[in-house]
């Protein structure tokens, strides 16, 4: 990767040339593998595949990435960094934001892929900019570097009768959920491409239903 320090210098303005920062959300290891919390994680893994690489270490972000392109050859090929943090969901913040600076990516280009818990299960719903609604992740990530940036927010619903939202989102997903897990996760993944590749507004019309 070539990415054996990561220094502190801001990110350039929004070209229409300039990297994507593609970022799925989770906690790593293998306890948290399956979580609800860790839809964010599952969703790189597939595009990794579709990228043809294997994650490696980002030197001192705490995380890991890959380097590619994605879309068809032309004017809509896009250069991607795919990451995951590695430094648990509430401390985010810092690994983005270091290789966002590093890969000298806008705000603006940088994608987060989480899971929301106000959207039914499977559900997706993108965005440009907003609140955090309670997401760890999130919440880490605008404290680094302000809410600007797009958001990939995969539904899992909310937590049945009393359950803590914490207790929730670090359980797995539910075996009559896993059914359809993996193609709730390849149409975030396609989500995502059309994100980068087509831009919000169309990618919204496809997919925001």
């Amino acid at each position: 990767m070539g990415v054996t320090d990561v220094p502190s210098e801001p990110s350039v303005p929004s070209e229409p040339n300039a990297p994507w920062l593609i970022v799925g959300l989770g906690n790593p290891g293998p306890d948290y593998a399956m979580n609800r919390h860790n839809v964010g994680f599952m969703v790189a893994d597939l595009l990794a595949g579709r990228i043809g690489g294997k994650f490696k270490r980002a030197g001192r972000a705490q995380a890991q990435v890959i380097e590619g392109r994605v879309g068809p050859p032309g004017p809509l090929n896009r250069r991607v960094i795919l990451a995951k943090p590695m430094s648990y969901m509430n401390l985010s913040g810092g690994p983005v934001t270091a290789l966002r600076d590093f890969y000298k990516v806008p705000t603006s280009n940088v994608v987060a892929i989480h899971d929301e818990l106000d959207i039914d299960y499977g559900v997706l719903r993108l965005k440009l900019g907003g609140g955090d609604n309670g997401h760890n992740g999130l919440k880490s990530m605008t404290k680094a570097m302000g809410p600007d940036y797009h958001r990939v927010r995969f539904g899992i619903g909310r937590p049945p009768g009393r359950m803590q939202v914490a207790d929730f989102v670090l359980k797995d997903f539910a075996s009559a959920e896993r059914k359809e897990l993996d193609y709730f996760v390849d149409r975030a993944a396609d989500a995502t491409e059309a994100l980068v590749i087509e831009g919000l507004e169309r990618a919204q019309s496809t997919y925001n239903s």
